[in-house]
């Protein structure tokens, strides 16, 4: 696969720079998912903070490979993040760039492909990893606005607007709890085609709509019936519902002639 020779590279290319604590391997990596199409996610452990100065992040990538392009992640949060793309092969790497003290708080336990002193393993050995998972009230506190938002874009015409609103729901809300209620880490909608059921592919299909208004308003009914199955299946009692929102906008939906 090139993205272990491309890791074997970058190992040997660092294993003289006494300024590197270590390099690990993240992402598909980790469950020994990688194919063709994989990225390769890397984390590189420095002594000394660098991401103050993506000048010298960039400087690592280019010493790596055939650097096309380097970019931080601030689009994504996550400003140590270093978003490139290689040639010969043509090869997406994202490097993350930490500290020890930051490579204690981890949404995952990486594969250490070079570790100096042992000072990962330990790190690894002696703190808890931790994915973070959508809060079910934060999405019942917000969910029933976000469908009158989307509703109300669809009956001005912004269809473009609400077909954004769409994927913004699946996002971060169904594919999370459908990928939490198949026991997967709720990582958006990445891989449900492979890991979730069929009948929950088919309920991610109907909030797929067209661009036009009859197909937009069924979308957005069909979130509304996933939605509450969802919430049935996996909220306990101590989620407050917002009954008087959901009313309301119910309500504004069968007024509007679209229920």
């Amino acid at each position: 696969m090139i993205q272990k020779q491309f890791a074997e590279n970058v190992m040997g290319i660092l294993e003289t720079d006494l300024s590197v604590v270590g390099l690990a391997a993240a992402g598909s990596w980790i469950t020994n998912e990688i194919d063709e199409y994989s990225d390769l996610d890397l984390v590189l452990v420095t002594r000394k903070k660098i991401t103050q100065e993506p000048a010298k992040m960039l400087g690592y990538a280019q010493r790596f490979g055939k650097l096309l392009s380097g970019f931080t992640g601030e689009h994504v949060a996550e400003p140590r993040l270093l978003i490139c793309l290689y040639a010969d092969p043509l090869l997406h790497v994202d490097i993350k760039f930490v500290t020890p003290d930051e490579f204690r708080s981890r949404i995952e336990n990486p594969v250490i492909l070079l570790d100096r002193n042992h000072e990962l393993a330990t790190i690894i050995s002696q703190t808890t990893a931790a994915f973070p998972y959508p809060g079910y009230q934060w999405i019942e506190d917000r969910f029933w606005t976000w469908i009158h938002y989307t509703l109300v874009k669809i009956q001005r015409g912004e269809y473009f607007e609400a077909v954004e609103a769409f994927g913004f729901l699946r996002l971060h809300i169904f594919g999370p709890l459908l990928h939490i209620k198949n026991n997967n880490l709720p990582r958006g909608v990445r891989k449900v085609e492979m890991q979730l059921p069929p009948d929950d592919i088919n309920d991610l299909k109907l909030i797929l709509p067209d661009y036009e208004h009859s197909s937009l308003i069924n979308g957005l009914k069909n979130c509304i019936a996933l939605y509450r199955k969802l919430r049935t299946a996996l909220y306990d009692k101590n989620v407050i519902l917002r009954n008087e929102a959901e009313k309301e906008v119910m309500a504004y939906f069968e007024n509007t002639g679209s229920n």
